[in-house]
């Protein structure tokens, strides 16, 4: 149940947890004030009764996404920085095979030009690592 957006499979029947997940949906909205205080009651209702995964979907079909918490956006943060740090270990070896091609064309070795490119971009990131974030919410 994690993408409401998408069609759901009629024939799938629906666990405990599928439940418990849209129950939760239910509660943010009539938390934020998305639903009444009736309406929520009535899809609850719905959702304990559900068997099949083309019961459930129409209950949260018109609500928003929940917004991610402090934890899943930083969680999402270290995951990002560290596929940008494999995309700079992937220019590495690039710029250090054509540095590489290079000298062996040559017949000796020459300055290691992707010192330059690649100490800037580690740079970039590291900073991106340390540099204070805004807060964007202090309630989470």
């Amino acid at each position: 149940m994690d993408d409401r957006r998408e069609g759901a499979v009629p024939a799938v029947r629906v666990s405990d947890r599928d439940r418990d997940e849209v129950l939760a949906v239910l509660a943010t909205a009539l938390a934020e004030g998305r639903l009444a205080p009736y309406e929520h009651a009535s899809r609850a209702e719905h959702a304990l009764r559900a068997r099949t995964a083309d019961e459930l979907a129409p209950l949260v079909a018109d609500l928003p996404e929940p917004v991610p918490t402090r934890a899943e956006r930083d969680r999402k943060d270290l995951s990002d920085w560290l596929a940008e740090w494999r995309y700079w270990l992937g220019g590495a070896l690039i710029m250090s095979a054509i540095w590489g091609a290079r000298c062996a064309q040559e017949g000796e070795l020459t300055y290691y030009w992707p010192v330059a490119p690649l100490g800037v971009w580690a740079a970039v990131l590291v900073a991106v690592a340390v540099w204070p974030r805004e807060a964007e919410d202090t309630d989470d």
